[in-house]
């Protein structure tokens, strides 16, 4: 898609950026709205999720009363690698290329990335670069616009806006048609999907620690799909509407609390939606301890993640004080008011001992 014209109304990369501060020319709060068609909806999606909703409510109560330990301890840190294939595999390295990673990380994060079954990376990166591109517009797929509920999981159960259609078919899509890891995905999606999804959370629970199937399928497949479902959509619903605006108050997107406190990485979306191409998707410091990031970071210390991009503190700092709200404690390292604890406690890597 052309650069700079007149339909962007936000940024998928840093040579997106029109300011030397990571601004934008173009007044976005002025671009926010929906026409307010009626929406077509899609029965069979809504149905699915209805059938999905209540079986993970039974999953809940499965968990707490007939689940093994090994279940109960295990449930956990499957919801967050579910989460991390989307987080760091869909998200920043491929629709924002955040950071580079060599084919066994590719692979990995593709293997998360299908069984957290948010469709192929091909086709939420689309979706997702649209979202940046025409933030809070009837092309953006998960218009926070139109309510809450429509920007959380509405927007699946209707058919896509016209404008949605049209602008995707305009996004630059050329580096994921290069992959041919990715569109070995697209291609088979509906083949890998269910096995990895839903056939390996049911049956590795019963083969290695002896779980009953009706406790593999309601809590290790269905629960642990549905929880990480409504983890990630928070992101497009509540983190687009109750939360601070350190970085922006002219975007909806929000820092918000609730994911911060989850730490499963996506909680800082103002800073995410000023500088998507930011691999922490936030700042050093207490902001950026994330598990996504950690495990970007480790990967990095392996040598399988290289070319992590950043922020410099700089230009956090001008674009903070030119758009913020004023809730931004410090603008960023070494700032005179920032505390000491949070000096102490942040970890700087691939450092270089300079003579």
């Amino acid at each position: 898609m052309p650069r700079n014209t007149k339909d962007t109304t936000g940024v998928l990369y840093e040579s997106d950026v029109e300011t030397v501060d990571g601004g934008l020319s173009t007044e976005l709060s002025n671009r926010k709205t929906t026409d307010g068609s009626k929406l077509e909806l899609v029965w069979f999606n809504i149905v699915l999720f209805v059938i999905l909703h209540i079986s993970s409510l039974y999953g809940v109560w499965l968990l707490f009363t007939s689940a093994t330990w090994t279940t109960v301890v295990l449930f956990w840190p499957t919801v967050v690698v579910t989460i991390l294939g989307v987080s760091g595999g869909a998200h920043r390295l491929w629709a924002h290329r955040t950071f580079k990673a060599n084919t066994p990380l590719k692979l990995i994060f593709l293997f998360l990335n299908t069984l957290a079954f948010q469709d192929a990376v091909y086709y939420w990166a689309r979706d997702h670069r649209v979202h940046h591109k025409y933030t809070e517009t009837d092309a953006d797929p998960y218009n926070s616009q139109r309510g809450w509920f429509f920007a959380h999981i509405g927007w699946l159960c209707c058919r896509k806006h016209p404008e949605v259609v049209e602008k995707g078919k305009q996004i630059d899509l050329s580096d994921l048609e290069a992959d041919p890891l990715i569109m070995f995905q697209k291609k088979y999606y509906l083949l890998l999907m269910p096995i990895i999804c839903f056939v390996l959370p049911t049956v590795l629970p019963m083969y290695l620690w002896g779980e009953s199937l009706n406790v593999s399928w309601h809590v290790m497949a269905l629960l642990r799909w549905c929880l990480s479902l409504n983890l990630i959509w928070t992101v497009n619903s509540s983190a687009h509407m109750h939360g601070m605006r350190p970085y922006d108050k002219n975007i909806c997107s929000v820092d918000q609390g609730f994911l911060i406190f989850f730490r499963v990485g996506e909680g800082y979306h103002n800073y995410h939606h000023v500088f998507p191409w930011d691999y922490k998707s936030a700042e050093l410091g207490k902001y950026s301890q994330d598990v996504t990031t950690k495990f970007i970071e480790f990967m990095a210390y392996l040598g399988w993640a290289y070319d992590l991009k950043s922020v410099s503190l700089d230009l956090v700092k001008q674009r903070v004080q030119r758009s913020g709200d004023g809730s931004h404690p410090v603008w960023g390292w070494g700032d005179k008011d920032q505390l000491k604890e949070d000096v102490g406690v942040t970890t700087i890597t691939h450092q270089r001992n300079e003579k």
